[in-house]
């Protein structure tokens, strides 16, 4: 047994190691397609329009420290009315705005 170890160890890569580290593993970007449909899905009251509750709830999914902060920046960039609210038509906004901060498949 113990030389069968040293032969697979040797037909490793000098770059990988025994335990994947996550920090090694690439973080793949949403697409425009996967965001809109994440943002929409947190739609809970089914009005069409995300709040600041259901747009802190979507960052929280997308793995954001400052849920709350971040709703709140949001709404300020996509929120084209000033309603407070993210309609339908300011969804593109949105998106834009996850994707510049680069929210990522951990």
């Amino acid at each position: 047994m113990p030389q069968l170890y040293t032969i697979r160890q040797k037909n490793v890569a000098s770059s990988c190691s025994k335990e994947m580290d996550h920090k090694t593993v690439p973080q793949l970007p949403y697409t425009e397609e996967q965001l809109r449909g994440m943002f929409k899905r947190f739609d809970t009251n089914r009005d069409g329009r995300l709040n600041r509750q259901e747009l802190r709830n979507a960052f929280r999914g997308l793995g954001s420290a400052a849920s709350g902060w971040r709703a709140f920046r949001a709404i300020g960039h996509a929120d084209g009315n000033g309603d407070g609210q993210i309609s339908e038509s300011e969804l593109d906004n949105l998106v834009e705005y996850a994707l510049k901060h680069r929210y990522s498949i951990n």
